[in-house]
């Protein structure tokens, strides 16, 4: 079968071998898979990823090779093509399922996208554990199913935000993670939720999924407003609002760019109290000031994936249109297009998301 190989640091199109389904599994044919901006870095800078993965599990080794072939692939919709020995049979061939991207094996885990072993979604077909998927709900068109895996990023990160009725909440950064936790926000009824971005086209797909206001960093600093949006940002005029008993709003920013400065830029700039959450990937070494962050009691919180509960709710509110998913998809590509949607994505007025269609 054909798929797109991740070979010497380069996109390749070849051929990789036929999958059988073990117990447990399913194979499955690959409708969609979108391209994902852990994707871009990879492509340049795998054996760093894993080398910083393997610090962060503890010396944990998977048994990864970043410099072998890799199948890169991990936001897709694929039809069902046959059962493994074993298998429950409960989802028929034919069907359309979505599946948190791990396949488990009788040696162990293999993480679709990132494994030497089973091909992710730029692949024709991929294996799948079939306890693991979900099957495709109400007519849901795939390219929107597809969006499921990403979308479930933006609702872990809002899940692990302390949220209240009177919660202020900013999105700094409107790529596809960014634009997620917009998202997953205003699914829950938040408001008001500002977004910034220097992107016109990213600060326009921000307004669609219901941003409240949209704001050209270039143009106006996104922080010159707390005051307006009930958010004092002096410790002090917290401390008289509350001897006044006066309610008053909490920043909650989700930081979501991952590159050096940022963080500390949003610690300088954020009002007191606030809770930063950093869900952009910043795979540098970055240096922030803590006595700042002390000083204004701060909140830093890291988040990273979601948990299969969030991938499934996440599934379901975009079948049933809580989230509406119908704009994000702005390009497609069949396998050979691949390489060159790569570099296209590097511009952000290019594309917001572009699926990747193997059949195509």
């Amino acid at each position: 079968m054909r798929a797109v190989i991740r070979r010497n640091k380069q996109l390749v199109c070849d051929e990789v071998p036929d999958l059988t389904p073990g117990p447990g599994q399913i194979l499955v044919r690959t409708l969609a898979c979108g391209i994902c901006g852990s994707d871009l870095h990879a492509l340049h800078h795998m054996e760093h990823m894993m080398e910083t993965a393997t610090r962060a599990s503890g010396g944990f080794a998977s048994g990864f090779d970043p410099t072998a072939d890799t199948v890169f692939g991990h936001e897709f919709c694929a039809e069902v093509l046959d059962h493994g020995p074993g298998s429950q049979k409960t989802i028929r061939a034919g069907s359309r399922v979505v599946s948190v991207p791990v396949t488990l094996t009788e040696t162990g885990m293999e993480s679709l996208g990132y494994s030497n072993r089973l091909p992710g979604g730029f692949a024709e077909r991929m294996l799948l554990t079939e306890a693991m998927v979900l099957e495709v709900p109400n007519g849901l068109p795939t390219d929107q199913a597809a969006l499921t895996e990403p979308f479930a990023v933006g609702e872990h990160a809002v899940a692990m935000a302390r949220l209240d009725p009177n919660s202020v909440c900013m999105v700094v950064g409107c790529g596809p993670v960014g634009l997620a936790v917009i998202a997953a926000l205003k699914a829950r009824g938040h408001g008001p939720v500002v977004a910034t971005d220097y992107s016109p086209r990213r600060r326009a797909a921000a307004e669609k999924l219901g941003a409240d206001l949209v704001i050209d960093p270039s143009k106006e600093s996104p922080h010159a407003r707390w005051d307006s949006y009930g958010v004092p940002v002096q410790r002090a005029a917290q401390s008289m609002a509350r001897m006044m008993g006066k309610s008053f709003g909490r920043a909650v920013v989700f930081e979501c760019v991952g590159a050096p400065g940022i963080l500390q830029t949003l610690i300088e700039a954020s009002p007191a109290g606030a809770q930063i959450v950093v869900a952009g990937v910043c795979m540098e070494t970055d240096k922030i000031e803590p006595a700042i962050a002390i000083t204004k009691e701060m909140e830093l919180t890291f988040v990273f994936g979601y948990t299969p509960d969030e991938f499934a709710h996440t599934l379901r509110q975009i079948s049933e249109g809580i989230i509406d998913v119908s704009s994000v998809v702005t390009g497609k590509v069949g396998l050979a297009g691949v390489a060159e949607a790569f570099v296209t994505l590097g511009d952000p007025e290019s594309h917001v998301k572009i699926l990747v269609e193997p059949t195509r």
